[in-house]
């Protein structure tokens, strides 16, 4: 008889409960997270044979899913969004009310299982998310800066030519009273620099040491950033059945709301994954501005913007990148800039 374990996790304990088919309680209870003790209580009380756990989506998963699995558990890691919908519906929420009730959701089937990404993913998403953050760093840094010079009739200027601290230590050549406050901004601002310049070197050699990488690196506007980013996201091109479908998963697909005779589409879900869309985003503006080769793509989001503006084009373009993206990954094949190449 197949049995079923819901895990609720917490930073210390996580609790137990297995139900049998009928969805009767066999047995519950609480451990320190760890995978090592979790697996044996599932071992002792559901057994080996024909089990399936479930753990809720959260920051712990990955650890606890990859030590169950190498255990030999059969675990599924479960949408938190759709399992909160059924929590709800208890009265009392306790932690071992929450692992029954995810033990009784597995038993239904009436959840969305997702893809928990390898270690190795996470480690090249935790690089690009460091580095995403000094980056906002330093921008928050450098506009406080031109805030405090603009109060006092200094302006350093767009940034181009020299560097924005040269240019902002000219500046406080004749104003000693100042720089008491923006040299050490400036000295803060330099320093993030240099640990992004750190990050980027970090990125280029993993894209370097990438084959995946180097070939999404043959589509217009895909750089190293913008490659590994998406080679993370992504991670298996197998887990989607058709290349649209990528759109969908980094929320580049609006919204749609249809009840009786209202029939609508709003903004894109922005459901998938932030820097990923923000970066396919980045690579459709490098198109339509920067390329200046003839591209059937570019001739495409111009037709989009003179019908519906710049932003949907943008848009539009972004997520046709995404599928693009994925069909040359699936093929193998470099992109090839002729029109009738690209079936996406």
């Amino acid at each position: 008889m197949p049995h079923y374990v819901g895990l609720d996790v917490s930073q210390k304990t996580t609790a137990i409960c297995v139900v049998d088919e009928q969805g009767r309680r066999l047995w519950r209870g609480a451990c320190v997270t760890e995978p090592g003790a979790i697996s044996a209580r599932v071992l002792r009380h559901a057994g080996v044979v024909d089990v399936k756990v479930g753990v809720e989506t959260g920051s712990m998963t990955p650890w606890l899913v990859h030590g169950l699995r190498s255990a030999g558990l059969d675990v599924e890691c479960l949408d938190a969004r759709r399992v909160k919908a059924a929590l709800q519906m208890r009265l009392n929420k306790t932690d071992e009310n929450d692992a029954e009730g995810l033990a009784q959701v597995l038993r239904t089937g009436w959840y969305r299982p997702v893809h928990v990404k390898s270690f190795d993913a996470h480690r090249a998403r935790a690089l690009l998310g460091a580095r995403a953050q000094l980056v906002g760093m330093t921008t928050r840094l450098s506009n406080m800066i031109r805030g405090v010079l603009k109060t006092f009739g200094l302006l350093p200027g767009a940034g181009r030519g020299l560097r924005f601290d040269r240019s902002v230590e000219t500046l406080l050549e004749g104003a000693p009273e100042i720089g008491l406050i923006v040299r050490p901004l400036l000295a803060t601002w330099r320093q993030l620099r240099e640990q992004i310049a750190v990050f980027d070197k970090a990125v280029q050699q993993r894209v370097r040491a990438d084959p995946i990488c180097r070939l999404l690196m043959t589509v217009p506007g895909i750089g190293a950033l913008s490659s590994l980013v998406y080679v993370s996201t992504v991670e298996d091109p197998g887990r989607f059945s058709r290349s649209r479908a990528v759109g969908a998963h980094l929320g580049l697909t609006p919204r749609r709301y249809q009840s009786g005779e209202t029939d609508r589409s709003g903004h894109i879900s922005r459901c998938g994954d932030g820097l990923a869309r923000t970066l396919m985003y980045e690579a459709a503006v490098v198109i339509l501005h920067r390329i200046k080769r003839s591209l059937h793509l570019k001739d495409w989001a111009a037709a989009i913007e003179q019908r519906s503006g710049p932003g949907k084009a943008r848009v539009a373009l972004a997520r046709k990148l995404s599928v693009i993206l994925h069909s040359v990954w699936r093929s193998g094949e470099p992109f090839r800039w002729t029109p009738h190449t690209i079936a996406a």
